[in-house]
C-alpha cells in the first residue's frame, strides 16, 4: 500500500490541477482524453516499467535499465534529464499549492506566496529526510485525505447534473499552443509510471511489488480524472471557459455549497503536499544513483548515518524545487511534459533494446504478447511523446531543447573517468 501510494501520487494525486483542459481542449475533447489517454499512454507505460522493474530491480530503476541497454553515458542522459525535468515537474507543487490556498486568501500577496512556499517545501522535505518509511506511511494517509472529497464531489453532484457534459464538444476556435497546452495538461496527470523505480532497492519483494502497485493505482487515477470532471461539468455551476487553475473548489462550492468547497479545498492542499512529498523522495534518487555511479559529485552519493537516507541529493533537490516554484502552473506544465517525453523516449528504446538484445534475461514477469505486444507497449506512449513535443510551442521547444544539451555539457564536466562501463556493477 506505501509503494502504490507513492506512485499515485507520482502520477497524479488526484483531479487537482485538471481544470485548464477544460476551456484549452472542450469538454468533449477533455473526457474524450481522459478516458483515453490511460489506455493508450499510462497502461503501456506501466507494463513496460513493470517488465523492466521485475528483471532488474535495482535502485535508481530506469536508469540501471538504460545503463544496461545503452551504457553508462546514456543513462547520464536519462539520469539527467529526468532530475532537470524534476526541477520544473516538482516545483509546480508549491505553485498548485498556494493556488488552492487562494480559495481561503484570495488576496495574498508575493511575500506572503514566496513564505508559504517555503514552509510547505521546508516542513516535507523534513520527512523525507527521516526515510522511505515513514514518507510511504504519510503518503498512505494523504492518498486517502485527497481523495475522499473527490468522492463526495462526485457524489453529491450526481443530484445537481442538468446538461451532458460532453457538450460543447471542442473549443471555437482552439490555436496549437492551446491545444498544445491542453495535451501536456493531461498527459501530466497520466505521467510518472517510470519515477517509483527509482526507489527499487528500498521496496519489499519488488519484482512483484511494483506491478502491482501501479495495476492498482491506474483505475483509481482514471476514475478519480472521469467521474468529478464530468459531473462538475454535467452540473452546468460553472461554465467551460471559467475552469482554470484553482477552480476545482469553486466549482464543488457551487454544485454543493460552502462545505463542499472547502472539502475539495483542503483535499488539493493535502493531494499537492503528497505529489511533493512523494516525488522529491523518488527524484531525489537520481543524483544519488550518478554519484554512486561517479558521474556526478560523490558528496551527493552519501548517506545519513541514522535514517539511510540521500541526504545531501535531498536537500539539494528541494532547494532547486524551491527555486522553480517561483514560475506558475501553466508556465510549467508544458515544458515539463515535453522534458519528461524525451526521457522516456530513451527508456522505451531501452525496453526494446533489451527484449532483442537480451532475450534469456531471466524475466520473472513480462508484457504479454511476445515481440508484437512490446512493440505495442512501446509504441502507444511513444507517439504521444512525439506528439506531446510537437505541440509545445516554440518557447518550451527551445527551453526544452536547450535543457537537453545541458546533458552531454555536465556529462563532460562531472564524470569520472574511472566511471563503469555498461553492465559493470557500482562500487
Amino acid at each position: 500500500m506505501s509503494l502504490a501510494a507513492i506512485a499515485f501520487f507520482n502520477v497524479s494525486g488526484g483531479p487537482y490541477g485538471i481544470e485548464d483542459t477544460v476551456p484549452a481542449l472542450g469538454p468533449g475533447l477533455t473526457l474524450v482524453l481522459l478516458l483515453v489517454t490511460p489506455v493508450f499512454w499510462s497502461l503501456p507505460v506501466a507494463l513496460a516499467m513493470s517488465e523492466l522493474a521485475a528483471a532488474m530491480p535495482e535502485e535508481g530503476g530506469y536508469v540501471a535499465w538504460t545503463r544496461r541497454a545503452f551504457g553508462p553515458a546514456w543513462a547520464f542522459q536519462v539520469g539527467w534529464w529526468s532530475w532537470i525535468d524534476s526541477f520544473v515537474d516538482v516545483a509546480v507543487y508549491p505553485a498548485l499549492f498556494v493556488e488552492y490556498v487562494r480559495f481561503w486568501y484570495p488576496a495574498m500577496t508575493a511575500l506572503e506566496r514566496w513564505l508559504l512556499v517555503v514552509l510547505f517545501i521546508v516542513v516535507l522535505t523534513g520527512l523525507n529526510l527521516a526515510g522511505v518509511r515513514p514518507t510511504g506511511r504519510a503518503a498512505v494517509v494523504l492518498g486517502a485525505a485527497a481523495l475522499l472529497p473527490v468522492a463526495a464531489f462526485t457524489v453529491w453532484g450526481l443530484g445537481a447534473l442538468r446538461a451532458g457534459p460532453w457538450l460543447p464538444a471542442a473549443p471555437s476556435a482552439p490555436g496549437l499552443e492551446t491545444l498544445g497546452l491542453g495535451l501536456a495538461v493531461v498527459m501530466w496527470n497520466y505521467s510518472g509510471w517510470d519515477t517509483p523505480s527509482t526507489v527499487l532497492g528500498e521496496t519489499r519483494a519488488p519484482e512483484r511489488t511494483f506491478r502491482l502497485a501501479l495495476l492498482l493505482v491506474l483505475p483509481v487515477l482514471a476514475a478519480s480524472y472521469v467521474l468529478p470532471v464530468a459531473v462538475g461539468l454535467a452540473s452546468g455551476a460553472v461554465p467551460p471557459g471559467a475552469w482554470t487553475t484553482g477552480s476545482l473548489p469553486r466549482i464543488a462550492r457551487a454544485v454543493g455549497g460552502d462545505w463542499l468547497g472547502h472539502a475539495v479545498a483542503l483535499g488539493a492542499v493535502v493531494s499537492t503536499a503528497g505529489l511533493f512529498m512523494s516525488l522529491l523522495l523518488t527524484n531525489s534518487r537520481l543524483p544519488y544513483v550518478l554519484a554512486r555511479d561517479r558521474a556526478l559529485p560523490a558528496w551527493l552519493g552519501a548517506v545519513h548515518p541514522r535514517f539511510g537516507t540521500p541526504w545531501p541529493a535531498v536537500v539539494l533537490s528541494s532547494a532547486l524545487y524551491a527555486a522553480f516554484a517561483a514560475f506558475s502552473f501553466k508556465e510549467l506544465v508544458v515544458l515539463n511534459v515535453w522534458l519528461y517525453s524525451l526521457a522516456l523516449l530513451v527508456e522505451l528504446a531501452a525496453f526494446l533494446w533489451l527484449r532483442a538484445a537480451e532475450p534469456g534475461m531471466p524475466r520473472p514477469w513480462r508484457v504479454p504478447g511476445g515481440p508484437a505486444g512490446a512493440l505495442l507497449v512501446a509504441g502507444f506512449p511513444a507517439a504521444f511523446a512525439v506528439g506531446a513535443m510537437a505541440t509545445a510551442g516554440w518557447r518550451n521547444t527551445v527551453a526544452g531543447v536547450l535543457a537537453a544539451l545541458t546533458g552531454p555539457l555536465a556529462w563532460r564536466l562531472f564524470v569520472r573517468r574511472d566511471a563503469p562501463e555498461a553492465g559493470e556493477a557500482r562500487a
